[in-house]
């Protein structure tokens, strides 16, 4: 398998507007997600032949999640990823990568929701954790694999 890059430029994500979610109506999903702590993405061979990274937690959500919010549900269940400025990279597994957040600062992909994404039901969500100490590779890049 091979990463492939998205098609989805920013103007075109700005263009359509998401339509509101209503939670109390809206079943949430189910959000595989894969997490690493040496600030890399896993390798796209992780993956393959209905193999997944032992490192999974299950998130219930619903697309209108935003990159911050996944960042609290991760934050709750890894203590160390608390420590301010830890680095926090979303990529959807088999796409580009879509955002990052930085522990106790805001940036510009903290509001960034799943849906605004392409994101789809049943897709892997990797998210790369870089100890603050360490700077994180920079955005908008291919991944390694």
């Amino acid at each position: 398998m091979r990463a492939v890059e998205s098609r989805v430029t920013q103007e075109e994500i700005k263009k359509e507007p998401e339509k509101p979610i209503d939670r109390e109506k809206t079943c949430p999903l189910l959000l595989r997600v894969f997490t690493t702590n040496n600030g890399r993405h896993h390798r796209m061979d992780e993956f393959s032949r209905g193999n997944v990274p032992s490192s999974e937690l299950q998130i219930y959500t619903w697309m209108d999640a935003t990159l911050k919010e996944l960042t609290s549900l991760v934050k709750e269940v890894y203590p160390e990823a608390r420590k301010k400025g830890i680095h926090f990279n979303f990529a959807i597994v088999f796409t580009d990568e879509i955002g990052s957040t930085m522990s106790g600062r805001k940036g510009t992909d903290d509001s960034m929701t799943l849906q605004s994404q392409k994101f789809q039901i049943g897709d892997y969500l990797d998210i790369a954790i870089t100890p603050p100490n360490r700077a994180p590779p920079p955005s908008g890049l291919m991944r390694p694999y």
